[in-house]
């Protein structure tokens, strides 16, 4: 069962290793999403350009894909680095920004998922859905579906797709088909932020870089934001001032405070 020694384990062997995570993401987030693994102890590199991606993989802990700002030489790129750190056994995490809006996102994360190992999917409840063909409703890059929505064939999809799934919302959700974890926490200012669920993913790769079970490792990932995300709440004045104290509690929170503070509750199915 999920114990308060993996989270405490997780964060201090971040802090000690300063695992390297390699980043093709998006323009709009590079910034925040590469403070943000500074601040948690990790170390970012946001490598995109194709005849690079493979060398950089062979040093990166983890793999971060995220298709938020998506070009036909980005989705390249993503094939080309997925298919290294396939072959290396690097843990991947994928980020289907917006897919079910458009013909080339959706195309691209059913891509990257058919010529890939991606270890966990990191997504709301629309962008997962889109990835099943169930009835997701998006709206730009957001989310029409609650997680409890996705929560339903969650497990069965995660399945059959091979890989675990992350699904945030109001209650986070991770699970592989077989296991189940609940994640409360976060704040109501969160979704007024850029890139909230987009550093939820590098950090996902932070935790998945020194965590060999993506279970473990992606519902760490989601608490300890989570708890950040409180944090930041009851100083923040608004969006603004939000940003600055999310990244002080994602570097001020001990390994200690994170166990004490998470709310997390485990289901086993089979």
């Amino acid at each position: 069962m999920f114990s308060a020694q993996t989270l405490t384990r997780d964060l201090e062997k971040i802090r000690l290793q300063a695992p390297l995570v390699h980043n093709i993401t998006n323009f709009v987030v590079m910034n925040p999403t590469a403070n943000a693994l500074l601040a948690c102890g990790a170390s970012p590199v946001m490598a995109h350009a194709e005849n690079e991606v493979d060398e950089m993989v062979v040093f990166a802990g983890a793999l971060v894909l995220n298709i938020g700002t998506l070009t036909d030489a980005w989705v390249a790129a993503m094939l080309k680095a997925g298919k290294k750190a396939t072959q290396l056994g690097k843990p991947i995490v994928l980020d289907p920004v917006g897919s079910g809006a458009t013909k080339l996102r959706t195309a691209a994360a059913k891509s990257i998922l058919e010529q890939t190992n991606v270890t966990v999917v990191r997504g709301n409840a629309s962008e997962i859905l889109s990835l099943s063909g169930r009835g997701a409703a998006i709206k730009g890059v957001d989310s029409c579906n609650s997680v409890e929505d996705a929560a339903r064939v969650a497990g069965e999809l995660s399945l059959e797709l091979g890989t675990t799934l992350a699904i945030t919302g109001p209650t986070d959700l991770v699970t592989d088909g077989r296991r189940a974890v609940f994640i409360e926490g976060g704040h109501a200012l969160m979704p007024f932020v850029t890139g909230t669920g987009c550093t939820a993913s590098a950090l996902v790769g932070a935790f998945l870089a020194v965590d060999p079970d993506p279970v473990s490792a992606a519902a760490t990932a989601l608490a300890f934001l989570g708890l950040a995300g409180e944090r930041a709440g009851a100083r923040a004045e608004g969006p603004g001032s939000f940003q600055v104290h999310l990244l002080d509690a994602l570097y001020a929170i001990t390994p200690e405070e994170l166990a004490a503070g998470c709310r997390i509750r485990e289901e086993r199915h089979g």
